[in-house]
C-alpha cells in the first residue's frame, strides 16, 4: 500500500487549467482516469487526510504510485480525451458499464456495391447504417420480412450472392419477389442502392411521405383500371402499416429522442435506454456496473452518454436526450453531444407530459434490470460461498457464518417504534423465520436503546428455550442450520412470523407447537454504526452470550463496524461479502418499514371501541351492526346496550363509561359549501372518516 504523500506533486507544479489526469500503480498500469475544470483544485482533493476520503477513493490513492496529467484548451476537449483514455487503458477504478446482453441491430451495409440488410451484433463498422437495438433478433427478422415486399433489398451473404451470379439463377427470395435479384442483373447497382436508401429512410421514421406516395400510385392505378397493380400496391401499404404497428406511438409529436434512466444503490447501478425515433420506440438496451468510484447520479449519466455516443456521429445522436439528472457541469457535455451530431442537441430532465410518463417507464425498466441482476448474482452458490468466507475473514470468525440475523429499527418521528429481524441461511433469505418487534420498554425515539431492547428480548427467548429443553448443553451455542423455522409468535408481541415455514419435529414443543427463537445465529448484523453495535454487544454480554459475533453496517459509507474498535473494517469495493451484508441490511430495513407503516395505518383507523377492555372483535361488530354507528351507541342507555347478544350488564357499563370518556371525533365539513356533514364515527369497520 503506497503512501499518497510519496508521489504528491507540488501545488505549484499542477496547472490551474482544464485537463485530464491519470493515476498509475507501481507497475505503471493506469488505474484511474479523470477530467477536471481545474487540475490543481481537483488533484488537491485526492491528497488530503486519508480519513476524510471516501473508502473507494482512499483505496484508489493508496493503490496508485504516481499521477500525471495533460492540459487541454476546453472542458469539451477534456471530456473527449477522458473517454479516449478510458477506452484505451480500461482503468480498474473507473465506472465501466457492461451490457447485460449483446443487443442485435438491423444493419444495412451501404459501403458495398449492392447493400445488404442483415442482423448484426458487436462493434459498429464504418459504412453501415444501424437501426435499433432490438430486444430479440426474431423481432428484426419479422420486420424485415414485411418490408422486403415493398423494398426487395438484398439479404443474402457474399457466398450465396457469388454463387447465384456464377450460375445465373437467383435464390428463392428472388423468385417470390422479396429480392430484386441484383446478382443476376435484374436491377442496376444504382437502382438497388436507391432501393436501399428508401429502406433506410423508412426505418429512420420518414414513413408518412412514402405511404402517401404509395396511396397516390394505388389510386392512379385504379383509375387507369390496372387493378392487379393497384391490389399489389394496396398489399404493400398494408405490409408497411403492419411493420409500423410493431412499434407503438409513445410521443405524438414524432420526436427523435433517447431516454436514459438510472437505478442505483451503494454498490451497483443499472442504466436503461429507450431509443425513440419518429415518436416510436425503435430500440432498447441496458447496462449494469459496479460503482467502483464514489459517483453521483449525474456522473453516472455522463459516463453513460460517453459510452452511448462516444463513437457515434450524425443522426445516430438524436436531437433530444432526456436524463434523470444532469452532469455537473452540463455545458461541456451538451457541447460535446452537439459536436458529435453536427447540430444542436437538447440535454434535459423531462418535467411533465408524455415524455415524463415515458421516462417513468424507462426508470421502472432500470429498477427491474438491477433487481434481476442482483437476483442472478445472489442465486449463484459459488458466489454465496465466497461471500461468507470473505465475511468470516474480515471479522476474524473461526468459520463462515451460515446463519446471519440482521436487526433494524424503524419509527416515524418517535411514534410507532418497531424493529425487524431477518434471517439469511447459507446466503439466502429464510422468510419463514423473520420476526417483528414492538418497542415496549420506553416511549420516544432512541435507536440505540431500542436496539439493546430488541437484542435482549430475542436472546432471552433463545436462552429460555435452551434451558427448558436442555439442548446444545455443550455450550457451543450453534444449532442445526436449515431444518426449518423457529415457530409462530402470534399472540406475543415479541415477534410475529413473516411468512409460511416448515416446522420439523426437533423444533416442536411436547404439545406439538413450534418453538420460538430456537436457533442462534453465528453473526448478528445491525443497521447502524458504532453506537448500535455497542448496544447489541452489551445486550449479549449482559446475557452471558460470548459465542455470537456482532457487526454493524453504516449506510452512508458502507463501513463495517465491530465492537470495541475505533475504526471500521473497510471491505474491498468488489467484495462479495460486502454485497451480501448490504442485501441483508436492506432486507431488514424493508421489513421494518413495512411493519411500521402497517402499525401507523392501523392506529389511524382505530375507533373508540378499541379502548374498551375485554371487548373482542366479534362483539364490537355486533354492537355496530345493532346500533348502526358509534354515534348512536354513545347515546344509548345501559339497558339498550344489554339488548345486544353477548353483552352483559357489567360489559355494557364498561362500554358506556369508555364512550363517555372518549372525545367524539370532529365533524366532517363540506369544503365547497361549509356544511357540516352528519357522518358516522369510525368504529370497527376499519374505514377512517371521509373514506369512500
Amino acid at each position: 500500500m503506497a503512501d499518497p504523500s510519496s508521489y504528491r506533486p507540488r501545488p505549484g507544479d499542477v496547472p490551474d487549467s482544464p485537463g485530464v489526469y491519470r493515476f498509475r500503480d507501481e507497475h505503471r498500469r493506469v488505474i484511474y482516469v479523470g477530467k477536471a475544470k481545474s487540475l490543481r483544485q481537483r488533484l488537491a482533493n485526492y491528497f488530503q487526510d486519508l480519513a476524510n476520503l471516501h473508502p473507494r477513493t482512499r483505496t484508489m490513492v493508496t493503490t496508485a504510485a504516481s499521477v500525471e496529467w495533460t492540459m487541454v484548451s476546453t472542458e469539451v476537449e477534456a471530456l473527449q480525451l477522458e473517454y479516449s483514455w478510458i477506452k484505451e487503458y480500461d482503468p480498474r477504478f473507473n465506472v465501466k458499464y457492461r451490457d447485460d446482453k449483446s443487443y442485435p441491430y438491423l444493419a444495412v451495409t451501404m459501403s458495398e456495391q449492392f447493400p445488404r440488410v442483415q442482423v448484426m451484433r458487436g462493434h459498429k463498422k464504418k459504412g453501415v447504417r444501424y437501426f435499433g437495438p432490438y430486444a430479440h433478433a426474431w423481432a428484426i427478422r419479422d420486420t424485415v420480412d414485411l418490408l422486403l415486399r415493398v423494398f426487395p433489398v438484398r439479404t443474402c451473404s457474399a457466398g450465396v450472392f457469388k454463387n447465384a451470379a456464377r450460375t445465373g439463377r437467383p435464390c428463392l427470395l428472388g423468385y417470390i419477389d422479396k429480392c430484386s435479384a441484383p446478382c443476376v442483373g435484374r436491377i442496376t447497382p444504382e437502382d438497388h442502392r436507391e432501393l436501399a436508401e428508401e429502406f433506410c429512410d423508412f426505418m429512420a421514421g420518414r414513413t408518412g411521405t412514402y405511404l402517401r406516395r404509395l396511396e397516390k400510385q394505388m389510386m392512379e392505378a385504379a383509375e387507369e383500371m390496372e387493378y392487379e397493380r393497384a391490389a399489389r400496391l394496396r398489399d404493400d401499404i398494408g405490409a408497411l402499416k403492419k411493420a409500423m404497428e410493431k412499434n407503438a406511438v409513445v410521443l405524438a409529436d414524432a420526436t427523435d429522442a433517447d431516454l436514459i434512466a438510472v437505478a442505483e444503490d451503494e454498490l451497483e447501478a443499472a442504466v436503461q435506454i429507450f431509443h425513440v425515433r419518429g415518436g416510436r420506440v425503435r430500440g432498447q438496451r441496458g447496462w449494469v456496473t459496479d460503482k467502483v468510484e464514489d459517483v453521483t447520479t449525474g456522473a453516472l449519466v455522463e459516463h453513460a452518454l460517453q459510452q452511448l455516443y462516444g463513437e457515434e456521429s450524425g443522426d445516430a445522436v438524436p436531437k433530444e436526450v432526456l436524463v434523470p439528472a444532469l452532469p455537473e457541469p452540463v455545458e461541456p457535455v451538451q457541447e460535446w453531444l452537439t459536436g458529435r451530431r453536427g447540430a444542436n442537441v437538447s440535454l434535459r430532465i423531462p418535467q411533465r407530459g408524455d415524455k415524463k410518463a415515458l421516462m417513468e417507464t424507462v426508470q421502472r425498466n432500470a429498477q427491474q434490470s438491477l433487481a434481476l441482476h442482483k437476483t442472478r448474482r445472489a442465486s449463484d452458490l459459488t458466489t454465496r460461498s465466497r461471500a461468507l468466507e470473505e465475511i468470516a475473514e474480515a471479522l476474524g470468525l473461526d468459520s463462515a457464518p451460515l446463519r446471519i440475523e440482521c436487526y433494524d429499527i424503524s419509527h416515524l418521528q418517535g411514534d410507532d417504534v418497531v424493529a425487524s429481524m431477518v434471517v439469511f441461511e447459507d446466503g439466502l433469505q429464510r422468510k419463514g423465520e423473520y420476526r417483528r418487534f414492538q418497542i415496549k420498554g420506553f416511549a420516544g425515539q432512541d435507536d440505540v436503546r431500542s436496539m439493546h431492547e430488541v437484542i435482549s428480548r430475542r436472546f432471552r427467548r433463545y436462552l429460555a428455550e435452551k434451558e427448558r429443553t436442555g439442548e446444545w448443553a455443550d455450550g457451543t451455542g450453534t444449532g442445526p442450520v436449515g431444518d426449518g423455522g423457529t415457530g409462530i409468535d402470534g399472540a406475543d408481541t415479541d415477534g410475529t412470523l413473516a411468512g409460511p415455514e416448515v416446522i420439523t419435529d426437533s423444533l416442536k414443543d411436547d404439545d406439538g407447537r413450534p418453538r420460538k427463537f430456537a436457533y442462534p445465529p453465528q453473526l448478528v448484523v445491525v443497521d447502524g454504526g458504532q453506537p448500535q453495535v455497542a448496544a447489541a454487544q452489551r445486550a449479549l454480554d449482559e446475557l452471558g452470550i460470548d459465542d455470537i459475533a456482532v457487526c454493524g453496517l453504516a449506510k452512508r459509507l458502507e463501513e463495517v463496524w465491530v465492537p470495541g474498535e475505533d475504526d471500521p473494517v473497510v471491505l474491498p469495493r468488489t467484495s462479495e461479502g460486502l454485497y451480501l451484508l448490504q442485501r441483508v441490511r436492506d432486507e431488514a430495513h424493508r421489513f421494518a418499514i413495512t411493519y411500521q407503516r402497517t402499525k401507523r395505518a392501523k392506529r389511524f383507523r382505530a375507533g373508540p371501541l378499541d379502548d374498551v377492555p375485554g371487548l373482542g372483535e366479534t362483539r364490537k361488530q355486533a354492537l355496530i351492526k345493532h346500533f348502526g354507528s358509534v354515534k348512536k351507541l354513545r347515546s344509548a342507555t345501559i339497558e339498550q346496550i344489554q339488548e345486544v347478544p353477548g353483552i352483559g350488564r357489567k360489559t355494557a357499563e364498561t362500554i358506556a363509561v369508555a364512550l363517555a370518556q372518549a372525545a367524539p371525533a370532529a365533524p366532517a365539513v363540506n369544503t365547497a359549501t361549509g356544511e357540516i356533514i352528519e357522518d358516522e364515527e369510525p368504529g370497527t369497520t376499519g374505514v377512517p372518516r371521509g373514506s369512500p
